[in-house]
This record gives structure tokens, sequence and C-alpha cells, in this order.
């Protein structure tokens, strides 16, 4: 009987340490990112214009060896979590602006390095009256996708001008995929509140990346149907890069998450009905939307 103890102790043993020694070889070697730098140019800067063009527009370009993400917080606020270091970035408060910065390059085993910066941007933009009037009414106007219409919903090529080129979806034809329950409340104080009841429609693989795979929702070709996701705040403000656009913060989107800029063309727009497309963040179709006031 001793004799069985002793085996079963050093059983036992061998199974602990094997256990241990295959733990061990399941992490690779965790390496901070170093050499973080970040480069910063405002469109339009020459001598005659230090502070850029009045776009507003930045570009931003971070690299670190051994980096596998990076996240860029201005001002206290995330902007973009991004695995190419490349952020472009519209900055909107008229006149001569000063920011500050922070780019964290993420390595492995999530160590990170971070960079302070600071800049300052022009903004000459002010949208026309009409505009804030249509989309607020004058405090705050709530929006929902116009579903009873055919091609309230479809893509095109990138650069396409024909709404729902390739693609539009027809009468309620998305129906049950977390879209048309969707409300967003459009404010006069540059805020949008998006109403989603729990779930949204969206790009599957913009949405994996930018939201994360929480497990939730049902898979149709390359769309993500009733993704869970909650209510949420973010900003809004109109700029004009060579187009009127309605640009949001973080993550907002209208109708159907694509990724990207998260700025969306208005092409049309009238006291009741808005007219959007925007560019996802594969830069592979170019995506048209309607909205109409509730």
């Amino acid at each position: 009987m001793k004799n069985l103890k002793y085996l079963s102790i050093l059983f036992l043993s061998l199974v602990v340490l094997t256990a241990c020694e295959e733990d061990s070889y399941e992490f690779g070697p965790i390496i901070s990112p170093s050499n973080l730098q970040v480069n910063i140019d405002i469109v339009g800067t020459n001598v005659e214009n230090p502070f850029g063009d009045g776009s507003g527009i930045v570009n931003f370009t971070a690299t670190a060896n051994n980096a596998i993400s990076y996240e860029f917080i201005i001002n206290g606020e995330t902007i973009a979590i991004t695995t190419s270091g490349i952020l472009q970035q519209a900055f909107y408060t008229v006149g001569i602006n000063s920011y500050d910065g922070v780019v964290i390059a993420t390595g492995t085993a999530g160590n990170s390095t971070s960079l302070a910066f600071s800049f300052e941007v022009l903004a000459t933009y002010e949208p026309p009256a009409e505009l804030i009037q249509a989309l607020t009414g004058g405090g705050s106007k709530t929006w929902r996708v116009k579903s009873e219409v055919t091609n309230h919903f479809g893509l095109g090529p990138v650069g396409g001008t024909e709404p729902c080129e390739w693609y539009g979806a027809g009468v309620e034809e998305k129906t049950g995929t977390g879209s048309y329950d969707d409300r967003w409340i459009i404010s006069s104080d540059g805020t949008i509140n998006h109403i989603t009841n729990g779930t949204i429609f969206g790009r599957t693989a913009q949405v994996h990346a930018d939201l994360g795979d929480n497990g939730s929702g049902g898979q149709d070709g390359a769309d993500i149907l009733n993704y869970e996701y909650a209510d949420y705040t973010e900003n809004w403000v109109i700029t004009d890069p060579g187009q009127v656009s309605i640009n949001l913060t973080g993550d907002a989107f209208f109708t159907y998450y694509t990724g990207g800029n998260h700025i969306y063309e208005i092409y049309d727009y009238n006291e009741n009905e808005l007219y959007l497309k925007t560019v996802d963040g594969a830069t592979e179709f170019t995506w048209w939307f309607i909205l109409i006031a509730e």
C-alpha cells in the first residue's frame, strides 16, 4: 500500500509538472512597443497659412516597433483605435485652436507605450443656418430609416455619384435586422443620441474590428444582424471639406455600421428627409442611406 501511495503521488507530481511545462510555452516573448513617433500633418499648411487651410483637417501617422494597435486620445477623448497608426480627423471649432493629444501604442499581452503631442489648427467653416434647422428643428429632432421607400439603404462603387448603383434595398426589406427600430436624436447642442433598442445592423468585419466580437448577432453573407449594442450618445458637427458632411465622433453611425471615418456626406436634404453616403472602413463600397424625421 505504501508503494501504491508513493506511485500515486509521483504520478500526480508528473502531471502537475507536465501541465506547468506546457503552460510555459503558451505565450511568446512579451515586448513593449518602442521608438514611438507621431507625425502631424495639418492640411493646407504653408508659409502663408501656418495653421492650415481652414478645413480643420489633420492627418496623424503613428509608428512604433512591436506595436499591434494605436489609440489616439485628443483633449481627453478617445478619437480612434487603429492597427495602421493612420488617422484623419477634422477639428471644427471656428478659429485657431490648440489641442493636446496622446497616442498609445499597444503590443503583446497589452503592454503599451505612450507619447504626448500638441498642435494648433484653423477652422473657418460655418454651416448654413437652414441645414442646422433642418437637422435639429431648432432644438432636437428624431430621425429613423425611411424603410417605406426603395433604395433607403444600398451600395455602389467608391467615388460613385448614383445612389445605390449596385444594390438598393426594397421596401421594408431589412425588417428584423436590428436597423428599422433605431432612432437618432440630433440636438442643436452638438450631441447625437442613438437609440439602438439593444441591437444594430452592420458589416461583420467592421463591427468586429471596431466594436468587438461579443458573440451576438446572426450572419447573412458579409452582414451581421441584431448585434447586441446599447444606446449611446456622441457628438456631431457639419464640415465642408469639398462637400457638406455630418461628422460623428467615436463609433457613432447611421443605419448600418460600416466603420471608416464616420463622416457622412449630405448629398441632399429637406426639413423631413436626410440623404447620406459614406465610404466603409475597408474602402470597398460607398454606402447610401435615407433618413426621415418623425
